[in-house]
């Protein structure tokens, strides 16, 4: 029998980030405040909330051990996750910018998953400090996932990720410490490379505040724009090859950045993942821009910067929209609906399946293939030159069919609460690959999910949520074996 779950570890990391959570309310406050919209007050009441409920948790079990089991790491991801997006979907529904609690715990669900999704109209006059408040959830989202991807992930063997398993998380009580000291670096570089977008941004024309609410959500590949017609409003090719570059940059796994900054510059071309990803997308925005060509709505460089743009946009699982792609035919939307699954690296801000999955894939494959063709040989699945362990294939094999079980599941669950098959298969994609906009004339890039029922809103955060947190995660939880003692 094993030892009871000692709960006070995981309250003792949750009030440490609903403190965080907290204090970082105050900056939408300052940027309203300095704007002059009156919102302002309600982030500094939902800050001091937060931060004395996470000050609570965090007194209540100081002095507990700093070490993580597997199943408190497990449940302290999940806890952790629901109680951040609990709180900060308050200022949404104090603020008066959304009528319900349902489309408040949608949007901030839909922001710190990076998804992008959103049921807000009229962002184009919604205040500032609202907006940044969404840009910052998703900044913050998608830090603390290139977090979990390199410190929990791999210490839980979730979906292969245990491939990534450095050798200062060979045990779990190593995670918390060293977690810290990695964060730390990667969150300077987090910060570097959004600056950097930023002054990008404003270089080409864009105002300092769209620029900034934008560097941090193309930089965490989250999606959420300023506009109601997303990057269409500015119907820029300079501002949109900005984001294609960092979109790119964004979907590469930030410890590589690290190490090329300590010199080791091979690490970054070396990599398979990095390789393919690069691969892919190229492969895609060509077949994308001969798409957009025939359909007649654009011609010559200015499709090859809309496919460009948009397929890097839905494989990095940004969300961005220059221009609704539904229009380009049936060939289009059949496309774009295939490359929304696949998703950018581990280890990034990126979502999806991730593309070293697809590489683990076409090694065991290729494997297989060789052995029917010669019986007697040996022959070893290879990622980054080292061999692949059969605990990772079948760990992959594991994760593709659940995912595919999740997105059937979720499917059929959004049609019977009454949307149209469209609607609903492209919305149980893009929730689990955490990609924002679906297909189809409600949804889709031109759309909004403002117009769904509150339990289509519901299954889609849950969706946002199991495909952010690579699906085990949750449904081991809910396996009886996982609370017994």
């Amino acid at each position: 029998m094993s030892d009871a779950l000692d709960f006070r570890p995981v309250f003792l990391v949750t009030g440490t980030l609903l403190a965080a959570l907290g204090l970082a309310m105050l900056v939408p406050a300052l940027v309203g405040f300095a704007g002059g919209d009156r919102d302002w007050s309600v982030f500094v009441v939902c800050s001091l909330i937060t931060t004395l409920v996470g000050t609570s948790l965090f007194a209540a079990t100081r002095g507990t051990a700093q070490g993580l089991s597997r199943r408190q790491a497990l449940l302290m991801t999940v806890v952790s996750w629901l109680a951040l997006v609990f709180f900060a979907s308050l200022p949404f529904v104090w603020t008066g910018v959304l009528p319900s609690y349902t489309d408040a715990f949608f949007e901030s669900m839909s922001g710190l998953t990076t998804t992008g999704a959103t049921v807000i109209i009229g962002l184009d006059t919604t205040s500032v400090g609202v907006l940044f408040w969404r840009g910052l959830l998703q900044w913050l989202g998608g830090l603390g996932i290139i977090v979990m991807a390199i410190a929990v992930l791999p210490m839980l063997q979730i979906g292969g990720m245990q491939l990534f398993k450095a050798e200062a998380f060979d045990t779990a009580e190593k995670i918390l410490p060293r977690a810290r000291q990695i964060s730390s670096s990667i969150t300077l570089v987090f910060i570097g490379i959004t600056l950097i977008c930023a002054m990008c941004y404003a270089a080409a024309g864009m105002g300092m505040t769209d620029a900034v609410i934008h560097a941090m959500t193309t930089v965490a590949t989250g999606g959420f724009s300023t506009k109601d017609s997303s990057f269409g409003y500015f119907d820029s090719a300079s501002m949109e090859w900005i984001a294609v570059f960092f979109m790119i940059a964004g979907s590469i796994p930030f410890l590589l950045y690290v190490q090329l900054l300590q010199g080791r510059a091979r690490s970054l071309f070396d990599d398979d993942q990095v390789r393919a990803f690069l691969l892919f997308v190229l492969a895609a925005s060509l077949i994308a821009w001969g798409i957009a060509d025939r359909s007649g709505y654009h011609q010559g460089h200015d499709a090859l910067r809309h496919a460009a743009f948009n397929v890097i946009s839905v494989v990095t699982g940004t969300g961005y929209a220059s221009t609704d792609y539904g229009l380009w035919g049936s060939h289009a939307v059949a496309f774009f609906f295939v490359i929304m699954f696949a998703g950018g690296c581990a280890g990034s801000t990126s979502c999806g399946i991730k593309i070293f999955r697809f590489i683990v894939l076409f090694e065991a494959v290729r494997e297989h293939i060789y052995r029917v063709l010669y019986p007697h040989g040996i022959f070893r699945p290879k990622f980054n030159g080292r061999p692949i362990e059969a605990s990772v294939i079948t760990s992959v094999m594991s994760f593709f069919f659940l995912f595919i079980m999740a997105f059937a599941f979720l499917s059929l669950a959004l049609m019977m609460t009454g949307l149209d098959m469209t609607t609903a298969v492209s919305g149980a994609g893009s929730a689990l690959s955490n990609v924002g906009p679906g297909l189809g004339t409600v949804i889709g890039p031109a759309g909004n999910y403002a117009s769904l029922n509150d339990t289509a809103k519901w299954l889609l955060a849950a969706g946002m949520f199991l495909g952010r947190l690579e699906l085990f995660t949750i449904l081991v939880l809910f396996l009886p074996r996982f609370w017994r003692t």
